[in-house]
């Protein structure tokens, strides 16, 4: 695709004759690639209890109910922390922000194979909501200091890869450690599952912090040429945006914005599926028959591998065509209707496995674009509260979700009736994009 024309100012300029393409390559080969590796490892300590149930319901007796109750609490906890970790990031910056949260998260991970009873459990899903709060936002803040909002999409494209990633390899992975070392060291699966998994986290928080920048002008491996153009090009985003530095107040503007709110409804539908995505893929393909750990791992890595492919098209894509809403919407709606019928599917795996791997792959392109929309028309000292904002709404649905599908799978012995109302509610998340956000709203160039 042919480079979109620099926006250099005056020929005199320090910027003036900057290759953008290599600029912005170099600061992608350098940010993207760690940034990715902790996105999947942040993933996989959320979501690996997908996997650990199994042994949690043989060793401790935990049902659905208890186990859809604790992927809550993790939200809980993840809600309740999630706008302070961030109003704390625009202070300090993103590195040491994500430091913190890494080497929490890790020791808390570690700490979760002493888990005895549903209490102690519930409190180790709680705090790791607690130690993860503001990473994921945190991390899209990050980018849009590096990022302008025409490349941006790509890049968030690039970022959500871990999510897919994280799929595969913690399927894999989870299922390869429940399946080997369970009776080790007298330790059961679940208990090795969560100790060798809670060690990545801490070492990749030393690699954030000796390697990772906040923002172009601390980075010494760019010219001082291409630093004035990445600066350029993320100023003339603001003059499009109609703002200047001193318009917005940080969080008081997030606050105020009605977009925010709106974007906050739309998360509330995208959360939900995300949940059905992640948490529940186990136990749907499990209830098709997939009784053996081993090929659970395997089965439920198949749909993030379609995930990976399809939303890297569809970032790309709607980064050329500067088109946001209806991107994420027709994603969110391919989406609702592969669950619909996932909610009919019966025990045919190989149908399940399919419909998964639909709403995984239309999951994962509506989520990329649709968290590119907050950054585009967010001031810089507003973008990380609002995005929190937005996270942390999208977050309530996703500590209700849980538990709903959970009760009612072990009221009726179904997840089919949880399915169709968590489709209903992704339905419900299109229309309140595509009313409440306008085209208008999201003035973007090429640059």
């Amino acid at each position: 695709m042919a480079e979109p024309p620099a926006v250099t100012g005056r020929p005199d300029t320090p910027v003036a004759g900057v290759d953008r393409a290599s600029t912005y390559r170099t600061i992608a080969l350098r940010v993207m690639p760690l940034l990715v590796i902790c996105y999947v490892v942040s993933f996989i300590d959320r979501t690996n209890i997908g996997i650990a149930q199994q042994g949690l319901k043989r060793d401790l007796g935990f049902g659905s109910a208890v186990y859809g109750l604790g992927v809550t609490l993790f939200f809980v906890g993840f809600i309740l922390f999630e706008v302070p970790s961030n109003a704390l990031l625009a202070k300090i910056g993103a590195r040491k922000t994500l430091v913190r949260i890494m080497a929490t998260w890790g020791v808390v991970t570690i700490v979760t194979l002493f888990v005895q009873d549903e209490t102690t459990f519930y409190i180790a899903r709680f705090l790791l909501g607690v130690a993860e709060a503001g990473f994921f936002p945190g991390a899209l803040y990050l980018l849009s200091r590096w990022f302008p909002s025409a490349r941006r999409t790509r890049m968030t494209a690039v970022f959500f890869i871990g999510v897919p990633v994280s799929g595969v390899l913690g399927s894999v992975v989870s299922g390869w450690i429940m399946h080997s070392l369970g009776g080790v060291g007298g330790l059961a699966d679940w208990q090795w599952l969560f100790l060798i998994e809670g060690i990545p986290p801490i070492l990749l928080a030393v690699l954030v912090a000796f390697f990772l920048a906040d923002e172009p002008e601390q980075a010494k491996w760019l010219t001082p040429a291409q630093k004035a153009a990445v600066r350029a090009d993320l100023e003339a985003d603001r003059r499009s945006k109609g703002e200047s530095p001193e318009r917005h107040g940080g969080m008081l503007s997030a606050l105020r914005d009605p977009k925010v709110w709106i974007l906050g409804l739309c998360a509330c539908g995208a959360y939900t599926l995300a949940n059905a995505v992640s948490y529940w893929t186990p136990r749907i393909i499990a209830e098709a028959g997939v009784g053996d750990v081993l090929n659970l791992g395997f089965f439920s890595a198949i749909p993030p591998l379609l995930g990976i492919v399809v939303m890297l098209v569809v970032g790309r894509h709607s980064d050329r065509t500067l088109e946001r809403r209806w991107h994420a919407a027709v994603s969110w709606l391919v989406a609702a209707v592969a669950m619909l019928a996932l909610a009919f599917a019966g025990s045919n795996v190989l149908v399940v496995v399919l419909l998964l791997a639909v709403m995984a792959a239309a999951h994962y392109s509506g989520l990329t674009v649709f968290y590119s929309i907050p950054s585009i028309y967010l001031s810089d000292r507003a973008a990380a509260t609002g995005i929190a904002v937005v996270t942390s709404m999208g977050s309530f649905a996703a500590a209700a979700s849980p538990s709903l599908l959970g009760f009612i799978q072990a009221a009726t012995g179904s997840l089919s009736l949880g399915l169709v109302i968590s489709s209903g509610i992704v339905l419900l998340a299109v229309v309140v994009l595509l009313v409440g956000v306008k085209a208008k709203d999201l003035k973007e160039k090429h640059h």
